[in-house]
């Protein structure tokens, strides 16, 4: 290996490595904001990153890119429709980290490779290896028996997953620049998240601005929890090997799942354990097997 691709893969490491780290640790920065409704702080993320974004697509030379995109009917048709799927996802995300189940949102990120891989089967008529398959219907057995064990549908992870899974094939499909897609998804719910803000205001039931100044850096700053890791993840993406971005994207899931066990002591029972289990040996022969097949 050249020094030149030794020092891009090392950059790429720490970038995709950082990225990952952050979406994992994010569930402390949503508990610190646990008084706020998640409605309202869902609407700030979105307001705070389209203002942190305009500036970042501008240096980066994409600003034509950005305004050439509102040029195409179909794009923004289907940018519709990722900017709903995200915004269900992050909204999802903080009630179920206000409401005491990181748990499973740990799970639901877990899942979500594999969900990606029924996707590719079903959407883009990709084909399963034999291993491949195996590790879908394990995870598939892990999670039918939480339900059947636990008495109850992980809907919550269950969501997560395919709502984030959704948006990643449909944003594949478009190929486009992930900053862009990203302030043009935060442009489309700008507009009524500002009248929701200013509503809430005028009933006076804001937190913003009426709570104290840690609460409003922290609204305001929701724009870097969601910007800066994706960015950072943009870099690791383009300088790692895919099997490389594979293994550190089980990060992020794995430390919500220490944060929901050690700090936050959610109940970790035995049918919750054994559900994981499932879920992680699918993960390993996952990509133990698309490692082998790079």
């Amino acid at each position: 290996m050249s020094k030149d691709r030794k020092n891009e893969s090392i950059s790429g490491l720490l970038a995709g490595g950082s990225a990952f780290l952050i979406w994992g640790l994010v569930p402390i920065y949503w508990k610190v904001l646990s008084h706020v409704p998640a409605l309202e702080t869902i609407t700030h993320r979105i307001v705070w990153s389209f203002v942190f974004l305009l500036p970042v697509i501008y240096f980066q030379g994409q600003w034509k890119i950005f305004i050439k995109t509102f040029q195409s009917f179909r794009t923004i048709k289907w940018l519709f429709v990722t900017t709903l799927l995200v915004a269900s996802n992050w909204l999802l995300f903080i009630w179920a980290v206000n409401n005491d189940m990181i748990l499973q949102a740990s799970l639901g990120y877990y899942i979500n490779p594999l969900v990606n891989v029924v996707f590719g089967i079903v959407f883009l008529q990709e084909r399963l290896r034999r291993f491949q398959i195996i590790a879908v219907i394990i995870a598939a057995f892990g999670v039918l028996y939480l339900t059947w064990q636990y008495g109850a549908f992980p809907y919550i992870a269950i969501i997560l997953a395919v709502t984030f899974g959704l948006y990643g094939l449909i944003r594949k499909k478009l190929k486009l620049n992930s900053a862009v897609g990203l302030a043009v998804e935060t442009l489309l719910l700008t507009i009524p998240g500002i009248v929701y803000l200013v509503w809430l205001e005028k009933t006076n039931t804001a937190a913003f601005l009426h709570t104290d100044k840690i609460t409003d850096i922290f609204l305001i700053c929701t724009a870097l929890v969601t910007a800066f890791p994706l960015l950072l993840f943009n870099i690791g993406v383009n300088r790692l090997r895919l099997a490389t971005v594979g293994f550190l994207q089980y990060i992020g899931p794995s430390i919500m799942f220490v944060l929901a066990v050690f700090v936050y002591g959610e109940a970790l029972s035995v049918h919750h354990l054994i559900a994981f289990i499932f879920i992680w040996t699918a993960l390993v022969i996952y990509t133990v097997d698309s490692t082998r097949s790079l």
